[in-house]
This record gives structure tokens, C-alpha cells and sequence, in this order.
């Protein structure tokens, strides 16, 4: 386990007592992701952070603490999945959550690597509806990032990712 690995599951273990305490007005949010099989031989993407909304938090975004890192979505198939984020929210509906990106997203089609460009998603990120209630125990969302039908080949060579994240 590298440092920051053992690092991030310490904070979230921290989070987790935290949120155990007679708090009821937050609960412990956990976002996983996972992929389904895909025609590409790697999809990789740059997540930097993951932050969520909910109904009652003033139209602020809440900054999860985020496993920060490129992931190959491929790796994540047949019932696998990681952690992505954790972190305290407050009680009331998960609206939606949003990754900002990283600029290292890539595909590999036939052995050879391209840049994958992800429109706006470095600046305002990618957003999933959710629209879920929160429940006051640990509340864990994985969320089936679509590899074959996310990635999309433009006329003039260039990928471009067009998300499709479903919750599971």
C-alpha cells in the first residue's frame, strides 16, 4: 500500500468516527466507481477532486476528501470497483456530484496511446445527477462510469470524452 493510499484510508477512517459521534444533522458520504466492459485497451482519467451538492447547503459545493489520481476506467469491471471520495455532508437530498479533471486523460486503441479531451470538464467537471436522500448511517454511492459508450472517436482522429455515468 503506497503512502498516500494508506494516508487517504486513515482520513477516511477519521471521517468515519467522526460521523459516528450523535451528530444527526451529517452523514458520511462515500462515492465509488466502476465500469462496464468497453472496446478500448485502456481509459484513463485524470480525477482530481469530487465535490457534491445537496438540497440544503446553500448552493455551495462540498469538496470530498478524493483518492486524487488517473485511473484506467477498465480496471474497474465485473463487480469491481474503488473508492473515489469520502467525506461529512450534511442530512437532506444528494443533488448531484461533480468531478473536476486533471488534464493526463487518455485512451489506448490498438496499442497506441491518444489524448482523450474532456470539454469543460477541467473547469467545471463532469456532472452526475443524483437526486437521492441521505440516510444517517454511511451512505455509499458507486457510480458505473460507461467506458464504451463515454468515449466517442471525432472525424479528424481526436477522442473526446462525452460521460456516461449511471448510478448503481
Amino acid at each position: 500500500m503506497t503512502f498516500s493510499r494508506f494516508l487517504f484510508a486513515a482520513v477516511a477512517l477519521v471521517l468515519c468516527i467522526e460521523s459516528c459521534k450523535k451528530d444527526t444533522d451529517q452523514t458520511t458520504l462515500q462515492i465509488r466507481l466502476t465500469d462496464g466492459p468497453g472496446d478500448f485497451q485502456q481509459v484513463n482519467v485524470d480525477i482530481k477532486e469530487i465535490r457534491v451538492k445537496t438540497s440544503n447547503d446553500t448552493a455551495q459545493w462540498i469538496l470530498l476528501q478524493t483518492n486524487a489520481g488517473i485511473y484506467n476506467l477498465l480496471d474497474f469491471q465485473n463487480g469491481i470497483d474503488t473508492l473515489l471520495a469520502v467525506g461529512p455532508v450534511p442530512m437532506a437530498t444528494l443533488k448531484e456530484i461533480r468531478f473536476i479533471l486533471g488534464p493526463d486523460n487518455s485512451v489506448m486503441v490498438d496499442s497506441i496511446v491518444y489524448p482523450l479531451t474532456t470539454p469543460s470538464a477541467q473547469e467545471s467537471g463532469l456532472k452526475v445527477k443524483i437526486d437521492k436522500d441521505l440516510a444517517l448511517d454511511l451512505n455509499t454511492f458507486v457510480l458505473d462510469f460507461d467506458a464504451a459508450l463515454s468515449v466517442k472517436i471525432q472525424g479528424n482522429g481526436v477522442y473526446k470524452l462525452h460521460p456516461v455515468i449511471k448510478l448503481k
